[in-house]
Formats: structure tokens, sequence, C-alpha cells
């Protein structure tokens, strides 16, 4: 099938009204699970991007080493250490009866230290079970992980690298081919996949939307992790994946035109957070 290139009008329908009423917590519950002693940085930047995309809570469980240092960067950040270096079945476990039972989206693996398969098991199955919906990137997406999120509200964003790693298959440049492969993955899985490039493909095997951003400053670490964060966000408010990956991917994407146009090609991923409200602006809509 041919990809649909994202628009603006399609995007906004993508992205549900704010209620004048609404309260704390009904635009969207978040849990933001990455770092390690390493890259402690990650899920930083998908929590307050997850923010700045309209997320009413957002909670960010690091590992303990990096549990100072997070709640020292951003008062908006609520942290829940792991009680481990990375994350184990005992930590998984932990942090299962720590978090709000009202959680509506979770996303998982940015920089993320995993001790082992099982370890990220026993976090994704019950999040599942309460019915979140979930968003894994980095070293969340593993092959072993698919049979567990098959069929289910799932989205991967995976690089080429990472996808190879996911699906054994390493996208083509052609990128008709890239589409087909993706799709392919997509239905078989029956999940939704953002496939990032300089083109991302977004896809659940039925519909399949392109997002031609072209931006090269994005190729900066930490890009990834804003996406990440926008996604949960998203998909807190709104259940179908598809159309949250698609948004999400959109969004991110025009972050870096205009940081890029700005700064030209010296962007960190804490200018695409810095633009986001002026980004989304033209999306809100209140009832």
């Amino acid at each position: 099938m041919a990809g649909i290139n994202i628009q603006s009008k399609l995007v906004k329908k993508f992205i549900p009204e704010r209620k004048i009423k609404s309260r704390k917590g009904d635009n969207g519950t978040v849990l933001i699970v990455g770092g390690s002693y390493i890259y402690h940085g990650a899920p930083i930047l998908s929590s307050l991007a997850a923010l700045r995309t309209g997320a009413d809570l957002v909670y960010t469980c690091v590992p303990k080493i990096n549990a100072q240092s997070t709640r020292s960067l951003s008062p908006n950040l609520i942290v829940l250490p792991l009680v481990d270096s990375k994350l184990t079945r005992g930590a998984a476990n932990k942090l299962l009866g720590q978090i709000p039972h009202g959680l509506d989206s979770a996303t998982i693996g940015m920089g993320l230290a995993v001790k082992d398969l099982e370890s990220l098991q026993t976090l994704v199955k019950p999040l599942l079970n309460r019915d979140v919906r979930l968003s894994l990137d980095a070293s969340a997406l593993v092959s072993g992980i698919i049979p567990l999120i098959s069929n289910k509200n799932v989205v991967v964003t995976p690089h080429v690298g990472e996808f190879k790693r996911l699906f054994g298959e390493v996208p083509p440049n052609s990128q008709k081919d890239r589409i087909t492969m993706v799709e392919k993955n997509a239905k078989k899985h029956q999940i939704t996949i953002l496939l990032k490039g300089p083109t991302d493909i977004i896809s659940d095997g039925k519909k399949t939307f392109l997002n031609p951003t072209k931006t090269p400053a994005m190729t900066v670490g930490g890009t990834g992790d804003v996406l990440s964060g926008i996604t949960a966000a998203f998909l807190a408010r709104n259940r179908n994946t598809l159309e949250s990956a698609s948004a999400a991917a959109f969004v991110n994407g025009l972050a870096g035109k205009m940081v890029q146009r700005k700064l030209g090609l010296h962007m960190t991923a804490t200018d695409l957070i810095d633009v986001l409200p002026t980004i989304l602006k033209p999306f809100d809509r209140i009832r």
C-alpha cells in the first residue's frame, strides 16, 4: 500500500480536544522508564517533552543512582527511583506497586539498562494487563518482547539498527521497499511501528503515514527521546496508536525544522522541547 504524507489538518484530528472543565489527570498520566549510569539524560528529555506536549502528570522512573540528579534538574518531574541500578525483576515488581492506578500510557527503554529479557517482561506484561498504552524504544526493542506485545496497544519506535534487532531484518535504502517491510512486520505482529529516518514511516499494517522531515540537524543525540515523550503524551489521550504515533512524528519533525531554521546545524534535544508549545499551539482545541 502507498503511504500518505502527514498533513497538519490530519494531525489536528488526531489530537483530542481538552475539556474546559477538565481536572488534573484528565489530560494524561504518563510513566517514563529509562536511564542508566551513562545515559542519565534520556528519560529526562522524554519526561519534559511529555509535559510540554500536554500531559498532566509524568512519573519519571530512573535507576536510584540517577534519582537525585534527575530531581534537581526540574521541579516539574515526579521521580520514582528503581531500587537497583538497572531494570531487574525485583525493581520492576517494586515499581509496579508504586505507580498510580490511573496510568494512561508509558514509554520504556530510553537509555535504560536492562538486566535481562525477563526483567523487561515483568514490567511490560502487568502494564498491558492494566490497559496502559505502551511505547517502546531503545533497549526495550528486543525480539523476545514481540510475543508479549503482539495485538496490543503498543507503539515501537526503532531506528534502522533497532529495527534489525527487533525484527531480524535490515530496512532497505529504497523507500518503497522500506515501507513494504514496515507494513509487513506491523501487520504480522499487529503493532504500530514508527521507523525513524529522514522520512519517518508509521504503520499499523493497515494504513501507513509518511513524515518526510529531512532535517539533518536532528541526528544529534536525544531527539528520539523527545519523540518518545511526545508519543507517550499523545497515547495518554488517544487510544489509537497509529494516530498518536503519527501525530508525534509530525510534531517532533516540525520542532526540528523550526530549531534548524533558527540555529542551523547546532541544535540540542532540549531545543526541541523549548519550541514544542509554539509548535502545538495551532493544534490546541478547548470545548
